[in-house]
C-alpha cells in the first residue's frame, strides 16, 4: 500500500467527556503500514494514538477537544507542581518494554476500578489491556514509578521524532495525596529535556471536562487549531 493513508469517519456515538453530547472520530485506515515518522507527522496534526487506532475527534458543531503540547524548554513548574516534585523525591523511575507484565496489569485493574468504574476499560483482561496501550506502529515504553519495592504507578510513553507523547498513566489509588498523575507529567517533561526533544504531547484539552481540563495547569501550553500550533490562552 503506497501513498497517504485513507481517512475514515466513524458513526456518531456518546461523547466520553461531555454529558448529553454525541461524538464522531476521524481515523487512519487500520490496514495502512504506519511508520514512526508518519505517526509523528499525524501527531503534529492533532491526531492521537489509542492502541493501534490513530484518530482525532471530528464532531459536527463541536470543537471542544483541542490538541495540546508542552514546549519543554519554556516550561516552569508552578508552586503546587514544585511541591508535588518534592513530595515524590523518593520515587525511582525505570524503563521497561511494552509487554504484558502481571504486576502492571494488577495495578491497572485497581486504578480502573477506583477511578473509571463503568468506563471503556472496565473489567479489562490482559488482551484488552495490551490492545489499549500498545501498538506495532510506535516506540512505546512502560516507565515504572516505584517507592522502594512498591509499584506506585506506570507511565506509558511513546517516543516520537519531535517529542514524547503521554499515552496513559495509571497509579495506586491509595496514593492520591502524592499527585502521581501530575508527577508523571513533570517527569516526562524532564525526560523530554534530557533527550533533547522539544515537546511533550498531552493529547486533548477539554475546558468543560474535569477529566481533561487539568492539562491547562502546565504552562506554557500550545494548542493545535486551524492547522497550526500557537500558545493556548486559558484565562
Amino acid at each position: 500500500m503506497k501513498g497517504a493513508p485513507h481517512l475514515f469517519l466513524s458513526t456518531t456515538h456518546a461523547c466520553s467527556y461531555l454529558p448529553n453530547q454525541t461524538a464522531s472520530t476521524l481515523f487512519i485506515d487500520p490496514r495502512f503500514p504506519v511508520t514512526l515518522d508518519l505517526l509523528g507527522d499525524f501527531n503534529r496534526r492533532g491526531f492521537r494514538r489509542s492502541g493501534e487506532l490513530i484518530y482525532r475527534p471530528h464532531c459536527e458543531g463541536c470543537q471542544a477537544c483541542i490538541p495540546v503540547r508542552i514546549p519543554v524548554e519554556a516550561f516552569v513548574p508552578n508552586r503546587a507542581q514544585r511541591r508535588t516534585q518534592r513530595r515524590n523525591e523518593d520515587i525511582v523511575v525505570s524503563a521497561h518494554p511494552a509487554l504484558f507484565n502481571s504486576e502492571h496489569f494488577a495495578l491497572f485493574v485497581r486504578y480502573q476500578d477506583a477511578r473509571h468504574a463503568g468506563g471503556a476499560m472496565a473489567d479489562p483482561d490482559p488482551s484488552s489491556y495490551l490492545r489499549f496501550l500498545v501498538s506495532r506502529h510506535s516506540a512505546t515504553t512502560f516507565h515504572e514509578l516505584r517507592i522502594g519495592a512498591m509499584l506506585a504507578g506506570v507511565a506509558v510513553v511513546d517516543a516520537l521524532p519531535d517529542g514524547l507523547s503521554a499515552v496513559y498513566t495509571f497509579y495506586d489509588p491509595s496514593l492520591t495525596q502524592r499527585g502521581l498523575g501530575t508527577y508523571a507529567i513533570l517527569w516526562q517533561i524532564g525526560e523530554a529535556r534530557r533527550r533533547g526533544l522539544p515537546f511533550l504531547y498531552l493529547g486533548y484539552w477539554i475546558k468543560e471536562s474535569e477529566k481533561m481540563a487539568y492539562k491547562a495547569r502546565f504552562q506554557p501550553l500550545e494548542a493545535y487549531r486551524n492547522g497550526r500550533w500557537s500558545p493556548l490562552d486559558v484565562g
